[in-house]
């Protein structure tokens, strides 16, 4: 028997269980601690994560094909894409650094877009797959996400250091704003998925 049919519900800000019986998605109840509005599930929780999803999906694209930096040296320099840098350190035998900003850059976020539209999919349509396996990749993605802004900070950093005047600087393009959105967007997308949702269908 789970929570929701005993009629308990549990503050998504304090996290206190509230015994509810008469509780029901139309009906209005507040934490008697925090005061926060409860309900058994998050609110419109498909909804909120599928615009969030289709947003970051929308600025892939541009975080991809947009110069992301610029190293210019001695008033010279091309701009990089994130893919176009990973080759370069990949040339410049510098092929660990690579994949760590391989596997941040693109891999990560498109494998979390990835699971988190399976998951709307299983909920939406209600699709055979195990809820157990569900509920792991839906931990997963939250494992993962912690290293979607690598890269970011390591243009920031070089931002702040590799500033010579003449001799070189570092400049951020549109690409890594358009980045930034993306992870920004997957974390709220994920966050805004209830994975409870998952335990609420019919299949094993």
């Amino acid at each position: 028997m789970s929570a929701q049919q005993r009629g308990i519900a549990r503050c998504n800000e304090c996290g206190k269980l509230s015994h509810l019986p008469a509780l029901n998605r139309s009906t209005a109840a507040t934490c008697p601690r925090c005061g926060t509005v409860l309900s058994f599930r998050k609110i419109r929780s498909l909804q909120r994560s599928w615009a969030y999803t289709l947003a970051a999906i929308a600025l892939l694209l541009p975080a991809n094909i947009l110069p992301i930096l610029t190293v210019i040296s001695f008033g010279q320099g091309d701009p990089d894409t994130i893919m176009s840098g990973v080759v370069k350190l990949w040339v410049a035998d510098l092929q660990a650094i690579a994949a760590i900003v391989f596997i941040a850059s693109i891999a990560v976020p498109v494998i979390k877009l990835i699971i988190l539209i399976i998951l709307m999919l299983v909920v939406q349509f209600q699709l055979p797959l195990n809820r157990r396996q569900c509920t792991t990749l839906y931990r997963f993605i939250h494992f993962i996400g912690r290293w979607s802004m690598l890269d970011l900070f390591m243009i920031s950093i070089l931002v702040t250091l590799v500033h010579l005047g003449n001799i070189a600087t570092v400049e951020s393009g549109p690409a890594a704003t358009a980045f930034a959105a993306v992870v920004v967007f997957t974390l709220l997308a994920a966050n805004s998925f209830d994975p409870r949702l998952l335990w609420d269908l019919d299949n094993d």
